[in-house]
């Protein structure tokens, strides 16, 4: 770069920063405050009410060794994550790279159907008539008119079929930003890297898939997974909407949904904002262990 260059680049500089400081206020407004002083209320008892009272660790000494709830729904909240998260996102792929050899009208169509759960919140109710515990739920009556069931069955009421449910309808609702996502990276693969690659030696789609598809679309693979991992770490609506608050036996409640009693039922806010640290910790672990993952793409 010639000297005549730096001075224009830095007498710009300031229109930088003010292109940037959209984004850095409402990062700083919606991000970094709320959990700044959800770690800071952590430490405190505040009901809402009285002025908050410093607890120093009770709140963490609570919820691990005298909170009957809390160890339920953190091993409900890791299993859902497990189940929902890896498998959403794999899922995602599979279909995106799979409609992305379609042409343009089929991949449009594909798209849309694979997207429009994500637009419509309220359909999850749709899988409540499904699974309706009387015989007019659609599942039942078609089993009882089968004859595989003599009675209807308490889907939504059994702690045998709740986890399951839940795992089908977080799947079918949280495709699609990941799906587009996916299939926006297929599609800005540089082609000429496929010819280059054939040149050098590779033989077959896996091979292409895994050292030049992949290496790729490494950043909206990790856009994708940062999705996943916020979807599946973040499931309470659907549980709530499906089976109420709580379910039976806590089968299915997650950190969230304890939080949100905890919070906005209870007003234990200092309590609900340890719980709400805790679920961050997970989240962040969770995020670097998925990007060591997909940096190692390719080699």
């Amino acid at each position: 770069m010639s000297k005549s260059a730096k001075p224009q680049f830095g007498g710009r500089r300031w229109q930088l920063y003010v292109l940037l400081a959209p984004f850095l206020i409402f990062f700083i407004l919606m991000t970094v405050l709320p959990v700044s002083a959800s770690i800071v209320l952590s430490f405190f008892n505040f009901d809402m009410v009285s002025f908050p009272r410093f607890a120093g660790l009770d709140n963490y000494i609570r919820m691990f060794l005298h909170d009957d709830i809390f160890p339920i729904v953190l091993k409900n909240t890791i299993l859902l994550a497990i189940l929902t998260g890896p498998a959403g996102f794999l899922l995602s792929f599979v279909l995106a790279w799979f409609i992305n050899e379609f042409g343009p009208a089929a991949r449009t169509l594909f798209s849309f159907m694979f997207y429009a759960p994500s637009l419509a919140g309220n359909a999850v109710y749709i899988w409540q008539i499904l699974f309706s515990s009387d015989s007019y739920g659609y599942v039942n009556s078609v089993l009882m008119s089968l004859g595989l069931t003599t009675e209807p069955i308490t889907w939504l009421s059994n702690s045998a079929y709740i986890v399951p449910i839940v795992v089908a309808v977080q799947l079918w609702s949280s495709l699609g930003i990941s799906f587009l996502s996916n299939l926006s990276g297929l599609q800005n693969v540089n082609a000429e890297l496929y010819e280059a690659g054939a040149i050098d030696g590779i033989r077959n789609r896996w091979q292409e898939l895994w050292y030049i598809t992949l290496p790729g679309m490494k950043h909206m693979l990790l856009f994708s997974a940062v999705m996943q991992i916020a979807s599946a770490f973040s499931i309470s609506n659907i549980i709530t909407q499906l089976a109420g608050y709580p379910t039976v036996g806590y089968a299915a409640d997650t950190i969230v949904s304890y939080l949100s009693d905890v919070g906005t039922v209870k007003y234990e806010m200092g309590y609900a904002s340890a719980l709400s640290v805790v679920l961050f910790l997970l989240m962040v672990a969770t995020r670097r262990i998925t990007n060591r993952l997909i940096n190692k793409t390719g080699r």
